[in-house]
């Protein structure tokens, strides 16, 4: 196996949410601030999904102040401590940049009520540790 492919997996949370683009999520990340780190919490709908396995990373973005603010996480970062979806929405684009052009009422998302049909954030693209094969 490739030496920098190892070192990916190794590197891999064990376990990260079924969260998909147009889902309301909350997440918390590590801040340092001096010699001290809290917890914040970056609450807002998921508008786009880039990259794959250890690179892969999910764009939040939410209304503050009347102002669009959108963050980049890394999914496997360890700065990202927890991720939870709150609420699932239903769309028909794999980016929702054009959120960007709207405000208020306008931004909203129509709700996944049902279960979801397939897995969504792109869990079995890319690496996994279920397709390594055993250590020698």
């Amino acid at each position: 196996m490739n030496l920098l492919h190892q070192l990916e997996l190794e590197q891999m949370k064990a376990e990260i949410p079924d969260f998909g683009i147009g889902d309301t999520v909350d997440v918390h990340y590590l801040i340092k601030e001096g010699d001290k780190e809290r917890v914040q919490l970056f609450s807002g709908t998921v508008i786009s999904f880039k990259g794959s396995g250890i690179r892969r990373t999910a764009t939040v973005r939410r209304l503050v102040a009347g102002e669009g603010v959108e963050r980049t996480f890394p999914l496997h970062s360890p700065r990202v401590a927890t991720i939870e979806v709150r609420d699932r929405g239903i769309v028909r684009r794999a980016k929702l940049y054009y959120l960007r052009d709207r405000e208020g009422k306008a931004t909203r998302l129509k709700p996944n009520l049902g279960k979801l049909q397939f897995p969504r954030s792109g869990k079995g693209s890319g690496l996994s540790k279920a397709a390594a094969p055993a250590a020698e």
